[in-house]
């Protein structure tokens, strides 16, 4: 029953013809490999980005002064001392004996140095309720929030004998040490927990625990030898923590999926009645050949990322690259060889009460829901367009007032811990002060008469121009001929007044002050400067990623099925699906409607990285059902059948696989969306939809009723582009074997 040896042409059957001859071989090169990337990548090290390589822009510049000049700055920590009612003020000797404990109590733990009385700064807010005690951690920044906790419990300690007052601590190493405790193991916890929820639904998907435990054992296998690539890389380009969780997260995803295409395929063919050479053949033709297509698909669009400029993501482009690229290898390679192996002790473990599904025709499974909805889809195929694309512009509808920002300390953990009271506190106190502005100032002679002038002025003017109401405080570095500025922005945690603040001090201060000075140069940094000179790099990289991502993409569609049609809704349903979930997220956490569904709240805007990454990922995993469907109506069209019968064949024959896949996928980024950061919950629900309505929404209505609607216009091919690289392959021995009549429209079209 089609079991005839015939030889099929491409990269994915050749590749699995030969795992599946030299078993034992290809596992042990696979094995091999594993071993290899990640004891040399352990070996090697990673490099990790560094402050200056963060940003473009000033926040770059002055972040490239100071490692030059090899200053290392302090984690800087402040305790706030304040009255809790309208009584005490800053000159009460109530309040100067708990300014002096406190200054006390942080010298003697031995950890901490500069302390400065606010007495002496000038850091008392205009009130006189409040005033800052500010020092500086010892030791190197980026571990200083391991030594912090000595110094937050003895200020703890005189915040229990002086009731009347507030003390509270807050800084870069205490902020660190309190998102480390309560959102570390939060981390860790959603990370974990992503394998064995895609386990469980592998096992309801197969009904067997072997069948189940191969898309797993592939997906961690990929991500481990990924991890050693990382290493490797990095010493070209630095990677992050950030790019590591994105690797994870992707690579999970497309390993399990194209994992999962592959094996049902096989499964399907051994149910038709042919032999397990035959099905794997037939396996590797078809399913292997969607996995080669999506996966090369992918990586254009992970490549994308490379062409943003900010160091982060091209270090998560680069590293979702990789992972999917050694996932779509041992997909096609050492896959076939164990399913040769193993044969029929894949359905080994079969779990009980799980029924299997009917088979279709040609042995393919189809899903009795699948079936329903297309049979009113194919039905009314008009309707069905215009009701499914007037639902997704709804959805999208939102984006068009898309309003990007990093989020401060309050948006991003909301009131829940106390040092996020303690933020906000200071901010009202002191507008700007816990995040001020900083100026890196490098002159040739920075005590030079006209450079101490300069200074002076521009510490008057940051002032008088009402940027900033003070104090301005400046540093000297007299040995490195750097000063370091801190100004506190009007504004504060508001970055939209804050950022009006930056630009006066970027092109009105500035340039009177400083800028008159030969040789001088203040690149202006901070938090809200960070902000501004990530959006404007992120803004200025939107057109040229999206431009090759979907360029690439459509040259990809057209090479494989040698359609223009093919390629062009291919993109413009994809592009539908990522404007929804742009709608949605700005619905949801933007404007707060249905917030609290999912456990969040409206916080005005959406993190300025998000956008962008999520065009990049989503544009790259949804290909991976689109073209596993479009491949198998292809099929079924070469073999015979008619475009809108191949149509429903195709799309009720993968319905159970996309469903399969999109349901690991949703769980997995859901658990993303349970975590306290707001931007990881916008990250996780962003993903989740988007995945969801792409499985269901278009690969369910929309695709199939264009389809139908377009009938063989689907396979239309112009004459001057028949001289394009023919990439298709012959998608079945059957295909090959028994030639099936084609019309003319057919021969016209390129099929």
């Amino acid at each position: 029953m089609g079991n005839a040896d015939v030889r099929v042409r491409g990269f994915a059957a050749r590749a699995g013809g030969w795992s599946a001859r030299h078993r034992w071989a290809a596992v042990g090169i696979w094995v091999l490999f594993v071993v290899l990337a990640m004891g040399l990548g352990s070996a090697a090290g990673r490099v990790d980005v560094g402050n200056s390589d963060q940003l473009k822009g000033e926040t770059h510049t002055a972040a490239r002064i100071v490692e030059e000049a090899g200053i290392e700055e302090p984690a800087g920590e402040t305790v706030l001392v304040q009255a809790r009612g309208d009584g005490l003020t800053a000159t009460d000797p109530a309040f100067r004996g708990a300014v002096t404990a406190v200054i006390e109590a942080v010298e003697s733990t031995g950890q901490v140095t500069a302390v400065t009385s606010p007495y002496e700064s000038r850091t008392i807010s205009e009130d006189g309720r409040s005033a800052l005690v500010r020092f500086e951690m010892r030791g190197d920044s980026d571990t200083a929030g391991e030594r912090v906790g000595p110094v937050l419990d003895a200020v703890a300690e005189v915040q229990k004998d002086h009731g009347e007052l507030r003390i509270e601590e807050i800084g870069g190493a205490s902020m660190m040490k309190t998102f480390d405790d309560a959102f570390g193991a939060d981390f860790k916890k959603a990370e974990y927990s992503a394998v064995p929820v895609a386990l469980g639904i592998l096992l309801i998907a197969f009904g067997a625990l072997v069948a189940a435990l191969l898309p797993v054992a592939l997906a961690i296998t990929a991500i481990v030898a990924t991890t050693g690539l990382m290493g490797l890389v990095s010493h070209l380009q630095p990677m992050s923590e950030t790019a590591n969780s994105v690797m994870l997260l992707v690579g999970l995803a497309v390993g399990v999926d194209y994992c999962l295409f592959y094996l049902r395929r096989e499964r399907e063919e051994r149910a038709a009645g042919r032999d397990a050479q035959t099905a794997l053949r037939i396996a590797a033709a078809t399913s292997g050949r969607a996995i080669v297509v999506s996966g090369v698909t992918v990586c254009v669009a992970m490549a994308g990322m490379l062409f943003t400029g900010l160091a982060e993501f091209e270090a998560m482009g680069l590293a979702s690259l990789m992972v999917v690229a050694v996932a779509m290898v041992g997909s096609v390679t050492v896959l076939p060889a164990l399913l040769s192996l193993l044969g029929e002790r894949v359905e080994k473990g079969r779990v009980p009460f799980l029924r299997k599904r009917r088979a279709g025709r040609d042995g393919g499974t189809e899903s009795r829901f699948w079936t329903a909805v297309l049979k009113r889809v194919l039905a009314r195929p008009v309707l069905a367009a215009a009701v499914a694309t007037g639902a997704l512009l709804a959805l999208a509808a939102p984006a068009l007032g898309m309003k990007t920002q990093n989020l401060t300390l309050d948006q991003e953990f909301g009131d829940a811990l106390p040092v996020v009271q303690t933020y906000n506190r200071v901010n009202d106190a002191f507008p700007g002060g816990s995040e001020p502005a900083e100026v890196v100032v490098r002159a040739d002679d920075i005590d030079a008469p006209e450079v101490t002038a300069a200074l002076a002025a521009f510490r008057e003017q940051a002032v008088s121009s009402g940027a900033s109401r003070g104090p301005v405080e400046i540093k000297l570095h007299e040995g490195e001929n750097i000063a370091f500025v801190h100004v506190p922005l009007v504004g504060g945690s508001d970055l939209d007044r804050a950022g009006e603040s930056l630009e006066t001090l970027r092109d009105e201060v500035r340039p009177a002050t400083l800028g008159k000075v030969d040789g001088v140069e203040a690149p202006i940094t901070g938090q809200v400067a960070g902000s501004k000179d990530f959006n404007d790099q992120l803004v200025g990289s939107v057109a040229p990623v999206f431009a090759f991502v979907v360029v690439f993409a459509f040259l990809l569609m057209l090479l494989s099925f040698r359609s223009l049609t093919i390629a062009i809704t291919s993109i413009l349903l994809n592009l539908l699906s990522v404007g929804a979930a742009y709608g949605i997220l700005v619905a949801v956490f933007q404007h707060g409607w249905g917030a609290s569904l999912v456990g969040a709240e409206g916080v005005g805007a959406i993190v300025t990285w998000l956008p962008l990454f999520l065009f990049v990922i989503l544009f790259g995993l949804s290909m991976d059902y689109h073209v596993f469907v479009v491949s198998r109506i292809r099929e079924a069209r070469m073999r015979g059948r008619g475009t809108r019968d191949a149509i429903q064949h195709g799309v009720v024959t993968t319905a159970g696989v996309v469903t399969s896949a999109a349901v690991i996928m949703v769980a997995v980024f859901a658990i993303f969306g349970t975590l306290s950061m707001q931007s990881m919950k916008q990250m996780g629900v962003g993903l989740a939809a988007a995945v969801l309505i792409d499985a269901t929404v278009i690969r369910g209505v929309l695709l199939p009723s264009v389809m139908a609607l377009l009938g063989e216009r689907n396979w239309y091919l112009p004459k001057w582009l028949h001289r394009l690289p023919d990439l298709t392959h012959d998608e079945a021995p059957e295909a090959v074997a028994r030639p099936v009549a084609h019309s003319a429209e057919d021969k016209r079209v390129g099929v």
